[in-house]
């Protein structure tokens, strides 16, 4: 990144900006309405971007073995895991308000470079592009800071899931804009995606300057972390039980990273992927948006429903035994060239999916003492992260060995994942003062 003393430039240059232009009136009525639209407005230019992105960047390179690719994937997550502590610290010192803006603007910059990237052909700036969205898109953790400011304790869940709800609906819909974006079946879609996402990040900046006010307070929590807490490992891998569901939540997230990395290409194929169901770049996006609607269907239709009455360890388990299902068809349609089945087996893999990641996280907190449930839950998000950059990094240089290969891999990692799920549920209890 930046040199020493153009760090320290830029940090007075964004301090000064954040005290004088950027700090506005106390958090007003309504400001929650607009940090959703915030956040799902600039997740609808993501959703357009990624469905696209691998297939794309394979056309720019001859990468027979598929690292570049998989660097490629896995930049914007490991920008992620790096800069969301650092954002959230600044956060702490300027307040959310600017810290959320500089992070949109450059989303608009770096989405614009990434219908640039299109137009010259080149991976290079597809990596600046991807690189420079990662650091821009941490500010996802300020967003959150944001809405611990303004919720009490009974409202902070309700007030957390808007978020969730901006990335479901950003996931659906950005993919449908995708489509829109493509003038025929035939055509290739160019840099049109990545300029309409930089469009939308710019609307997004522009709700966020005219109608977000400042949320940090005299006594709002800390939004920033370490970007890797020594301690806080050591104190959650001290508890057997925790332990184990964070070993559980790798494994099942590593897992799904192999699918989520490589659709793209198993639908389209590529420069050196042959697939056996040929999508145009117009279905590779109906694809992506059928995926959203789907997760945002089963978490608010049935997830929602069947906590509370069902345990973390059982919802969580048998999502992952329906990812475990659901990678067999996954593995079936391919061997088959079977559109039909291929769409079964992404709702059952969606499905496992939903059931399976919001249920261990839930269960990571019951085992979580309460003074210190805030740092553990942060052990849990980085350990998250480092799955998604792993199961990124590794999907495509797998599907270019063999275009099924991310999906066994995927299917002997969930079905350990499950074992270790129904291990953890069961090897431990929630946590008790008196214990």
């Amino acid at each position: 990144m930046m040199g020493a003393t153009a760090g320290v430039a830029g940090g007075r240059l964004i301090a000064f900006l954040g005290e004088s232009f950027f700090m506005t009136e106390s958090p007003r009525k309504g400001s929650l309405l607009v940090i959703f639209l915030t956040v799902f407005v600039d997740l609808l230019g993501f959703g357009m971007v990624i469905p696209l992105l691998p297939i794309y960047a394979d056309q720019f390179t001859v990468d027979e073995l598929g690292w570049q690719l998989g660097a490629l994937m896995a930049s914007f997550s490991v920008m992620q895991f790096f800069c969301a502590p650092l954002w959230g610290r600044l956060s702490d010192r300027i307040g959310r308000r600017p810290v959320l803006m500089i992070g949109l603007a450059g989303s608009v910059v770096f989405y614009f470079l990434f219908g640039v990237a299109t137009v010259f052909k080149s991976l290079p700036l597809l990596f600046v592009a991807r690189i420079g969205a990662g650091i821009a898109g941490a500010t996802i953790s300020t967003a959150q800071a944001y809405i611990a400011d303004t919720t009490s304790l009974e409202n902070r869940a309700k007030g957390m899931a808007l978020i969730g709800m901006g990335f479901g609906l950003g996931f659906t819909f950005g993919p449908l804009l995708g489509f829109l974006a493509v003038p025929n079946q035939n055509a290739e879609p160019g840099p049109w995606p990545g300029y309409a996402a930089a469009i939308l990040s710019a609307i997004a900046l522009g709700l966020a300057a005219f109608l977000l006010p400042e949320s940090r307070r005299a006594d709002s929590e800390a939004a920033g972390r370490k970007i890797f807490d020594a301690h806080a490992f050591r104190v959650a891998l001290s508890i057997p039980s925790v332990a184990l569901i964070l070993v559980a939540m790798f494994v099942c997230i590593f897992s799904f990273g192999n699918f989520e990395t490589t659709l793209s290409m198993l639908i389209k194929g590529g420069e050196e992927v042959t697939s056996p169901f040929e999508f145009s770049w117009r279905d590779v996006c109906l694809t992506y948006a059928f995926i959203g609607f789907t997760l945002a269907l089963v978490q608010g239709g049935v997830v929602r429903r069947l906590a509370g009455r069902i345990s973390e360890g059982t919802l969580a388990a048998t999502g992952a035994l329906i990812e475990v299902v659901g990678f067999g068809l996954m593995l079936a349609a391919i061997s088959g060239g079977s559109t039909g089945m291929l769409f079964g087996a992404l709702v059952v893999v969606v499905t496992g999916f939903s059931f399976m990641q919001p249920n261990l996280n839930a269960l990571l907190s019951r085992r979580s003492d309460p003074e210190k449930q805030g740092m553990i839950l942060g052990v849990g998000q980085s350990v998250s992260s480092l799955a998604r950059i792993f199961g990124s990094g590794l999907g495509i240089p797998l599907l270019k060995l063999q275009i099924a290969m991310p999906y066994y891999v995927a299917t002997g990692l969930m079905g350990l994942g499950l074992l270790l799920v129904v291990v953890a549920s069961r090897a431990g209890k929630d946590f008790s003062t008196s214990a």
